[in-house]
């Protein structure tokens, strides 16, 4: 009885129903091969070897001491050309906030695909009532960078932004108990950026247990890190080097950062 649409494998699954899984499978994973294969396309072949992809995209939980106060993401959003070079275009933004201590935040990074230096960066801020617009473009060719709506500055060599900085030090290799310099930061009166390598150490997040390496970010400005924000960035202890969870003291209070959802390709699996 029945057709060759009704032969069964030993498993006794029939023809027409593998047939069916494997065209779901290729609809699940096609948007996946096309966005690397766009990815490929769009790199040049000297482009630096690097622990992320297009479409990487974390999710997580903000909280201003014990209270969840929003959420925030950083986001891998293409390649795309500035001034005919070839950028890595991320994105972070922060949004929530708690009685009057309201923000809705967005930083972008572009950074050369080949140096991994900062070509540009803005800032749009939203906070305590406060709108905040800053649009920096950086030159790294000719050592000089602008403020939009004001003059042109000499910056440093290979110049890394707020932004570019957090990429960038997922690509270094890092040792418990060394601390690092780089004099990097565009704007050169806030260099030297020191990257403090504390401990290693297992933690739990709403997307799971991690083992990690504890870095202790100091750079010569206000906020979450400079040396009186005492902050502490837990990476992933692995080549992805992927934030999990983000710790820093504020006058106002805590403002912590925890890893809620991972999404886009080549996703890490959670130590058990």
């Amino acid at each position: 009885m029945g057709g060759p649409e009704a032969t069964r494998d030993r498993h006794g699954v029939s023809r027409t129903a593998r047939a069916l899984l494997g065209a779901f499978a290729l609809l699940l994973v096609a948007p996946l091969v096309d966005r690397l294969n766009a990815q490929s396309a769009a790199l040049p072949v000297d482009a630096a070897e690097v622990p992320w992809v297009v479409g990487e995209r974390f999710g997580y939980d903000v909280r201003f001491g014990f209270i969840k106060a929003g959420r925030a993401e950083m986001t891998v959003m293409g390649v795309e050309p500035v001034r005919g070079r070839a950028a890595w275009r991320a994105r972070f933004t922060v949004r929530g906030g708690y009685l009057a201590l309201r923000v809705d935040d967005v930083l972008e990074t572009w950074m050369d695909v080949i140096t991994l230096s900062s070509l540009r960066f803005s800032q749009d801020f939203s906070e305590i009532g406060r709108d905040r617009q800053k649009l920096f473009d950086i030159f790294p060719e000719r050592g000089t960078y602008i403020q939009h709506g004001k003059q042109e500055k000499p910056t440093v060599p290979a110049p890394l932004d707020d932004g570019s900085f957090l990429f960038f030090i997922r690509t270094v290799p890092l040792v418990v108990g060394q601390t690092y310099e780089f004099n990097r930061y565009f704007i050169p009166d806030r260099n030297p950026v020191k990257i403090r390598v504390l401990r290693r150490e297992r933690v739990n997040v709403p997307a799971g247990t991690f083992e990690c390496i504890v870095l202790q970010p100091i750079i010569k400005t206000k906020g979450i890190f400079s040396e009186s924000g005492q902050a502490e960035i837990w990476l992933t202890d692995d080549p992805r080097r992927i934030m999990v969870q983000m710790k820093s003291k504020l006058p106002f209070g805590s403002l912590n950062l925890y890893l809620r959802t991972i999404t886009g390709p080549a996703a890490p699996v959670a130590a058990k």
